[in-house]
């Protein structure tokens, strides 16, 4: 390259790179527009819940005394509140207890009280669905 064109180069702060084999080349754009791709958010099912019964606590809110139906429910899992199979809220957990203790897991089959954070106006029938949340880098085709 002559100095001009790579002093001009340098002024302007562009990008000069020198290939000698064309695939070098193509495969180096195509992995700079796979980074400029934002990621897929993959939605994983962890759990399904049911609400069986509604206790008022004055200084904690409404908890939800539930049984998992399928799956496990995390501590630390998203959830969603379906009523008549529509969705009424998307959260996270306050807590979940298991008897009187605070537990990270329950598994389908028990029984468990869930409090949601923001979000008080749980019935009894709702589905409380657990889910996780995963970035899939897009590629180009």
């Amino acid at each position: 390259m002559p100095p001009a064109t790579r002093k001009l180069a340098e002024s302007e702060e562009v990008d000069v790179r020198l290939y000698s084999i064309i695939y070098d080349c193509i495969n180096e754009v195509q992995l700079a527009l796979e980074g400029m791709l934002t990621p897929d958010i993959k939605e994983e099912i962890t759990s399904g819940i049911e609400v069986r019964a509604i206790f008022k606590i004055s200084k904690l809110g409404t908890i939800a005394g539930c049984m998992v139906q399928s799956g496990k429910i995390t501590r630390n899992d998203k959830v969603r509140v379906l009523r008549d199979g529509f969705e009424i809220f998307k959260g996270t957990l306050a807590s979940l207890k298991r008897i009187k203790d605070d537990v990270r897991e329950v598994d389908s089959g028990y029984e468990c009280g869930i409090a949601l954070n923001g979000f008080n106006d749980l019935e009894v029938g709702d589905i409380i669905e657990g889910y996780k949340t995963t970035e899939v880098k897009r590629k180009l085709s």
